[in-house]
């Protein structure tokens, strides 16, 4: 049986998708070192501290990348062990990559697992997402939505998944809505899971500038709590990956 994954997916993706990162870290690596070769004092020692700091940065943020994406739990799932019960309907909802579909469908087999992708380019402007979209084909049957509008009846699904998703939606009064879209299709006991890098201090040291893509935890709780539902579990997966496992609150208004 192939593997699921393969050896060094993670960080391959993390180059190839955001490559003009690396571009840019590699040209200002050639631009000081030239400096470093022209100019000699205090200059020499300024452009010497940029290229250690450039060089520093872009092979930890790679390491860190290998390290969640390709070593740790997070695409073996190890971290659902309460959520193997029963659950006859599940939606996997993403921003136009998919990596765990796939992962879902095995972890679930005795499930109808329902594959939904909000992506729109006219909204989710991410350079890295249209990447990745050329680079892989769509999970089979994944129907493509609006964050508007889930084509389900209410109180269809027993578990949603939003995995590295949610976060593309950058207008917080359409990502609540959104919510809310979920809270109408989830049952009354149903689970929603959030998977997300925040936007803090570990996202900081591991990515720098590029942790201001993630969304801080009050950013989250804000969300959650507009649009019904209430917190039932938080977990770290590594300390880079938070898990938000929520349930309905009330009726969303």
């Amino acid at each position: 049986m192939e593997p699921l994954r393969k050896p060094y997916q993670g960080v391959i993706n993390i180059i190839k998708f955001n490559w003009h990162f690396y571009a840019i870290a590699v040209l200002c690596l050639l631009i000081t070192f030239i400096i470093d070769k022209i100019f000699a004092g205090n200059y020499r020692l300024v452009t010497r501290l940029i290229y250690l700091i450039i060089a520093v940065t872009s092979l930890f943020s790679l390491l860190i990348s290998f390290y969640v994406y390709d070593l740790s739990s997070l695409y073996k799932f190890e971290w659902l062990k309460d959520e193997s019960k029963d659950a006859h309907t599940i939606l996997n909802i993403h921003a136009g990559f998919d990596e765990t579909s796939h992962i879902l469908k095995a972890k679930y087999a005795g499930s109808n697992v329902l594959v939904f992708d909000f992506y729109d380019p006219q909204k989710h402007t991410e350079i890295s997402i249209k990447r990745a979209r050329k680079a892989y084909d769509a999970y089979p049957g994944t129907q493509q939505i609006t964050t508007g509008s889930l084509p389900l009846q209410a109180g269809y699904a027993d578990k949603v998944f939003l995995i590295f998703a949610a976060h593309e939606i950058r207008n917080q009064a359409e990502r609540i809505d959104f919510f809310k879209e979920i809270y109408r299709v989830l049952k009354t006991d149903g689970d929603l899971i959030v998977v997300e890098h925040l936007r803090d201090r570990f996202n900081f040291l591991a990515y720098n500038v590029g942790f201001f893509h993630f969304m801080p935890a009050t950013a989250w709780y804000k969300t959650f709590q507009n649009s019904g539902f209430k917190i039932i579990g938080k977990n770290k997966i590594t300390p880079f990956v938070t898990v938000f496992k929520l349930q309905k609150n009330g009726t969303a208004s």
